[in-house]
């Protein structure tokens, strides 16, 4: 167990003023208050805040950090109270112990909306204070130390949720020993044999692999010694999650994993570095691609070092880190290397707080996104991934998630420049809005008025700030499609009745007993709430004129000239919705029949997705309700490719389907996709996969496939 001297020892150590006293007792008054109380394994409970606060010690925090630690359960688990802590130990540890205690709270394996919502909260409290969520690491770390104890699923819940959202924060925050062990230990319980047999096999090779990094560090050390340098070395072996994540990164096997001892060379400037790593490539080969340079380019969370992969002695491949001393102990302790014990603003000053730019970015964000699990998805995106470091044609540096693409770069600079994001330049070549964005790449943006976020967009984004502007802008557009089809919907339920439509909405008398019955505010939700499918037309009509004795409302007929004008306009007529723009987010043709511009086509209104256009012979289409029917046809400019399924069965003999491709050519259709197979009875069945522009062309290449000899039958599935 450990002991008040041990954590006392290490504080002093390097902090000398500490208030030791305060820490005393502090460590008597949890001892007093969880007296009598035990852990699942039968251990005093005690033991689990003074662990808790001797991780903290190791992370080189202030006093009252330790203290929080000490005290982090005592309210929730105790009869004690925020104002006697406030009493006892003054407001700064209060705040803090209550920031853990709320953090403390949190269910992760709740609904996916209690889930973001708590770990919206989270948020909140490591802005407030990073010693809240430094606190909260490594009460889990004791936690997942003695996970043992606990029943399987609650070991498998606890360590996936560790591995989901503990151990990349610890990672956000530059603590990578702390990263390390969440992770291996998360390993251990949701994948305890594979975590079994790597432990085996490296337990195998223990000997001669530590002979090699005894080795390797000794000739290492000898080579930069002898050119003068102040060096030390030290050797490791990649932590059991790294060489599992590596190996099925490559998909091979423990024995094909080479890249896993890992060498680190702390020097005394800067410049040394460069030169220790020119000294490197000298003696071993270096691994193209393999360098990274974290000193001219720091990681969002402080870290600065050389990374390069070269062929060490005995042909193996190793890496190897460079250094500063400053840089390792950044390194070892993250953002507690940066820690200002004068301040009382959460310990960072203003120069190494700006550093984490991305907690303030994901707490701009919080606030702008309504949707929970839409919250929550996007923070695992941006928070949890690798970066790519990109720059503006200024030479501003800017740092994105693996992934990233130009629409990405556009919209974080903003959203009107994402939004009109037309094209981009990388390092001066035009290239593609789905590119990926690629270390040391510089971006130039080409936008277009005319340009609009699409769809598509939402499949290769990668930042949760265009993700969610994508979908604020498809909302807005969805809803102005919905209220433009709810109001013709409405208007056509009248038009069917002889009454007028215009007339009805003048007559603004009338509108409050229909919006206090569908329970919506303005006409223009009516509308919307109708082109969503959540209302019927018929219902609104309804409700505005057949429940007051529609052969009464004599004022709601239509006039001779409105009469005219809908002859005039084509609206007098029965051909329903007309279908100009397939990309309309409110029409979805439907995949059971594929409808082509020219076939004879019917709609029907689903519940919040818009209208469904089906080919009228749909078996699919004939069962579902008449009452949700819409008469729907297309317009003469529409444009665009649709996909097409025909079945061709045909003789099984040598050249006919080459034939059969011919009349593809011939035709100017270009085959996705084929699938061909030969029947018991000698004759061949072959399915095609295709776009075309309309039914006719499609009419066309059907008669020339059935032409051809040894062709039985053409069929559209």
């Amino acid at each position: 167990m450990v002991r008040l001297t041990d954590i006392v020892e290490k504080v002093t150590r390097y902090h000398p003023d500490a208030d030791v006293d305060l820490i005393n007792k502090a460590y008597v008054y949890s001892a007093k208050m969880h007296d009598g109380q035990l852990r699942k394994s039968g251990d005093p409970y005690f033991i689990h805040p003074v662990s808790v606060a001797h991780i903290i010690a190791d992370m080189r925090l202030d006093p009252a950090s330790i203290c929080a630690a000490l005290l982090h359960d005592v309210v929730e688990d105790t009869p004690a109270t925020n104002e006697e802590i406030e009493e006892l130990f003054g407001k700064e540890i209060t705040f803090l112990v209550d920031g853990v205690t709320k953090l403390g709270q949190i269910n992760f394996t709740s609904k996916e909306d209690q889930q973001a919502e708590s770990f919206r909260k989270m948020l909140v409290a490591m802005a407030a204070d990073i010693r809240v969520l430094l606190v909260k690491l490594a009460d889990r770390l004791d936690n997942m130390r003695t996970l043992e104890h606990m029943r399987e699923d609650k070991q498998e819940r606890i360590a996936q949720e560790t591995l989901d959202i503990y151990a990349p924060l610890a990672g956000r925050l530059g603590i990578y020993w702390l990263k390390s062990e969440l992770e291996d230990l998360s390993f251990k319980y949701l994948h305890p044999e594979t975590y079994a047999e790597i432990a085996r096999k490296s337990k195998r090779l223990a000997k001669d692999r530590d002979k090699y990094i005894t080795d390797v560090t000794r000739r290492l050390k000898a080579m930069l010694i002898e050119r003068g340098f102040a060096v030390d070395v030290g050797g490791r072996i990649k932590h059991r999650y790294s060489i599992w994540r590596k190996m099925r990164t490559n998909n091979c096997e423990f024995e094909q994993v080479h890249d896993y001892v890992a060498f680190r060379v702390i020097m005394e400037n800067v410049a040394d570095c460069y030169a220790a790593l020119g000294v490197v490539h000298s003696q071993w080969t270096p691994i193209p691609g393999r360098f990274k340079d974290y000193i001219a380019l720091p990681k969002p969370n402080m870290y600065q070092s050389l990374h390069t992969t070269v062929i060490g002695p005995g042909q193996r491949r190793i890496e190897v880190q460079i250094r500063t001393q400053d840089m390792h102990r950044t390194a070892e302790l993250g953002i507690a290397a940066h820690w200002k014990y004068k301040s009382r603003t959460g310990g960072l000053d203003a120069k190494d707080a700006a550093q984490f730019a991305w907690l303030r970015q994901l707490m701009e964000f919080q606030k702008e996104v309504a949707d929970p699990a839409e919250f929550l998805d996007s923070v695992k995106v941006d928070l949890f991934s690798d970066e790519v470091y990109v720059f503006t044609p200024r030479g501003e540096l800017k740092v994105f998630p693996r992934g990233a693409t130009p629409i990405d770069f556009a919209y974080s600079i903003h959203s009107e420049v994402g939004e009109h994001c037309a094209g981009a330049r990388v390092n001066g070549a035009i290239v593609p809005l789905r590119y990926k964005l690629k270390n040391g790449d510089t971006l130039e943006i080409i936008t277009s008025p005319q340009q609009q976020p699409s769809k598509d967009w939402l499949e290769f984004v990668a930042t949760a700030r265009a993700r969610s502007r994508i979908r604020t802008h498809i909302r807005a557009e969805e809803r102005k499609g919905a209220v433009k089809l709810g109001r013709e919907l409405i208007e056509r339920a009248f038009h069917k009745k002889d009454h007028s439509f215009s007339r009805w909405l003048k007559s603004k008398g009338d509108h409050e007993a229909v919006l206090k019955k569908f329970k919506v505010s303005a006409l223009e939700e009516l509308f919307a709430q109708v082109g969503y499918g959540r209302v019927s037309a018929t219902e609104v009509y309804e409700g505005a004129v057949a429940a007051k004795d529609p052969a009464a409302r004599e004022d709601l007929r239509p006039s001779f000239f409105e009469k005219t004008v809908r002859k005039v306009t084509g609206k007098d007529g029965h051909e329903g919705i007309r279908i100009d723009d397939v990309d309309d987010v409110l029409v979805r043709f439907a995949q059971c029949c594929n409808p082509l511009p020219g076939d004879a086509i019917t709609g029907w209104i689903t519940r919040g997705r818009g209208v469904s256009v089906h080919r009228r012979e749909c078996p699919k289409a004939m069962e579902l309700d008449p009452n949700r029917r819409i008469d729907v046809s297309w317009s003469d400019a529409v444009k665009v490719d649709r996909p097409v399924s025909l079945r061709v069965a045909t003789a099984d003999r040598p050249g006919i389907l080459a034939n059969v491709s011919a009349a593809f050519t011939e035709s100017g259709v270009n085959i996705r996709e084929a699938n061909c197979r030969v029947e018991t009875d000698g004759s061949a069945v072959n399915l095609f996969q295709f776009t075309v522009s309309d039914v006719a062309k499609l009419r066309t290449l059907m008669r020339k496939i059935s032409q051809i000899d040894g062709v039985y039958e053409v069929q559209r599935t």
